[in-house]
């Protein structure tokens, strides 16, 4: 019997490598609108993050989300995004 491979992904934020599903991502839907996705199912170009608010902040501060979907992100989206992510633990 086969075992399944887990896909791993990496934390922008760390840069650590974890189970897909133990992390958030924040996906770029194509009519360009960052946001979040709990569920993992939107369509877009994605990038994931811990669930930890830090791991969010070091990806905003080296700016690796605009690196991941090549366009820049307000401070808005970022702060809407930690908000979103605190009330989802």
């Amino acid at each position: 019997m086969k075992t399944k491979k887990v896909p791993l992904r990496m934390c922008t934020g760390c840069g650590e490598m974890f189970d897909k599903r133990t992390l958030v991502r924040v996906v770029k839907s194509p009519d360009g609108e960052i946001s979040l996705d709990l569920t993992g199912k939107k369509s877009g170009r994605g990038a994931y993050v811990c669930k930890n608010p830090q791991c969010l902040k070091m990806a905003r501060k080296k700016k690796a989300f605009e690196r991941a979907f090549s366009m820049p992100i307000s401070q808005e989206v970022y702060d809407l995004m930690e908000e979103e992510m605190e009330n989802a633990q």
